[in-house]
């Protein structure tokens, strides 16, 4: 376990929303979390994480010097950041490849190391086949425009896109070149065996997302709660000598920084387990 650095995603300090001028300027389209950036950095600092993960809005309100000063505030740095694309529609793929672009370049001057991209949007007529070479193409270009920032792109697949199952993550990752950024609960929630489909893509996997899910009623949790066995899923990292970054993440919870601590806890009590 000494191997892993363990991150935080800052999204669940307050209520997720996005940049209203992206419903009509793509360009614009950002998630962003409302709420202190500032607080949720050193809460995920305080409990005992190396670093933190940002939607791409949150990323974009801060001037790179001023991020880095209030990370560095609190002795974190920057992972990773987030972004959503549609990435099907050939008329807007310009469009959200120069917000990526703009993402991408932030996220490397921060000191970031990866941006992943969540998407593949579903039409409202449904999935059309050729939707997924569209999808791997356009995945293709937004991994070479990170590439260009000297940063890695990763593709995560996502419940309301058109790569939710295991089935479609094969038929996804048929298309593209494109790291993969699993994320457990996501995955679990569209019917994978989530570590067998770790070791199946394993080759690709450089930076995991980690979050617990409850069934019923549908929530995602904290690792220590919720139906996903999460033990199982970094036992399997362990096996396959996973090195590099996990980062959890949790869309929504009361209290944020509680949740955090508790994180951490698991992963030191799974360490302790691995040694006994």
């Amino acid at each position: 376990m000494k191997r892993w650095k363990l991150g935080y995603q800052t999204n669940c300090w307050g209520p997720m929303g996005g940049d209203a001028v992206g419903v009509t300027s793509a360009t614009r389209l950002t998630y962003r979390t409302y709420a202190d950036m500032g607080r949720a950095i050193a809460e995920i600092a305080e409990a005992g994480f190396d670093g933190v993960e940002m939607f791409d809005g949150n990323l974009l309100d801060y001037q790179p010097v001023e991020l880095r000063r209030l990370l560095d505030a609190s002795g974190v740095q920057l992972v990773a950041s987030y972004s959503g694309c549609n990435f099907i529609f050939p008329d807007l793929l310009e469009e959200e490849l120069a917000r990526i672009d703009r993402v991408s370049a932030a996220t490397a001057e921060v000191g970031g190391k990866y941006i992943v991209l969540g998407g593949g949007a579903q039409r409202a007529a449904g999935i059309r086949e050729g939707d997924y070479a569209l999808l791997g193409a356009a995945l293709n270009q937004a991994a070479a425009v990170a590439r260009k920032h000297g940063i890695s792109a990763h593709y995560h697949p996502h419940l309301s896109t058109i790569v939710e199952t295991p089935e479609q993550v094969r038929k996804i990752f048929a298309q593209t070149d494109i790291g993969f950024c699993p994320d457990t609960a996501h995955l679990a929630a569209g019917g994978a065996d989530v570590p067998a489909l770790i070791e199946e893509f394993f080759d690709r996997i450089t930076y995991v997302h980690m979050k617990g899910w409850q069934r019923t009623p549908f929530r995602f949790t904290p690792l220590d709660q919720g139906d996903l066995d999460t033990h199982a899923i970094l036992a399997k990292l362990e096996e396959l000598k996973f090195e590099g970054w996990i980062t959890t993440e949790l869309d929504e919870w009361s209290e944020p920084a509680a949740a955090a601590q508790r994180t951490r806890k698991f992963f030191q009590d799974f360490e302790v387990t691995q040694k006994n």
